[in-house]
């Protein structure tokens, strides 16, 4: 398998797309959750973060993998 220097860079440029994209969506959707959060105790709070902290994890990794292949993609494409 051989790789292109057009695919490398568009996977740089759509791993930096994928990370904008991840400031974007959770800072949106994080904002929301919290406006929304009804937690009354300590252990409700702690259990809260926990699933806030697995979003954020979850939407990162997503994001990377996915930008950055389509950026191969793209890049490779346009690129030759």
């Amino acid at each position: 398998m051989e790789l292109s220097l057009a695919g490398l860079l568009g996977a740089f440029l759509g791993t930096v797309l994928g990370v904008i994209n991840y400031a974007v969506i959770v800072g949106f959707v994080e904002g929301r959750l919290r406006a929304l959060d009804t937690s009354q105790t300590a252990g409700e709070r702690e259990e809260f973060e926990r699933k806030i902290s697995v979003l954020r994890r979850t939407v990162l990794g997503i994001d990377i993998v996915v930008f950055a292949a389509v950026g191969y993609w793209f890049g490779k494409t346009v690129g030759g």
